[in-house]
């Protein structure tokens, strides 16, 4: 049995593989959902802007001690210190980032919570009857909630036009008919 895992072409050797490259494909899935999730994002730049801000303040240190040299008279500025600048620019693009994954997590939790106000019951599909729960509206009542939905964009779509065409009815010279 022990041979039988050694060689390569081996009928133990094949669902091992599968399992590798399945187990691979989960963790890239996983990987590039984490991308997209700003909440992980977030968690994954906090490390970074903390080495960034470590960064900004011994560079700053560095450079206040050497022009303090400078101006002492002990030391002429013949040496070269890091850039002050550079180090701050990185920090802000990485505030930057923090604060678009800060306001992209809102907006997500406020389209979840817009979402669960306006469609906040489940309807039970034909194809899994049995997870029905009480929570879940009948299909009468979901068509129902659909169609004043529908009225309502509706409403919505007549009043933009009706203010579009104030709108270009303004722009118009008034003696010209």
């Amino acid at each position: 049995m022990a041979s039988q895992q050694q060689q390569p072409g081996g009928p133990m050797s094949q669902p091992g593989l599968q399992q590798q490259a399945s187990l691979q494909q989960q963790q890239q899935l996983l990987s590039q959902q984490q991308d997209f999730d700003p909440v992980h994002r977030f968690k994954m730049l906090i490390p970074q802007l903390k080495e960034s801000l470590q960064n900004l303040m011994k560079i700053a240190s560095l450079n206040l001690a050497h022009n303090t040299t400078i101006d002492n008279g002990i030391k002429s500025s013949d040496t070269t210190v890091q850039r002050f600048d550079k180090s701050l620019e990185e920090f802000y693009a990485l505030c930057d980032q923090l604060e678009l994954c800060l306001r992209l997590a809102y907006e997500c939790l406020s389209q979840s919570i817009d979402s669960a106000k306006h469609s906040p019951n489940l309807v039970p599909t034909a194809t899994k009857p049995d997870t029905v729960q009480t929570e879940s509206m009948s299909y009468a009542q979901y068509l129902g909630m659909i169609k004043s939905q529908i009225s309502c964009a509706k409403d919505i779509h007549n009043a933009l036009l009706e203010c579009s065409k104030k709108i270009a009815g303004k722009g118009q010279p008034q003696g010209i008919m």
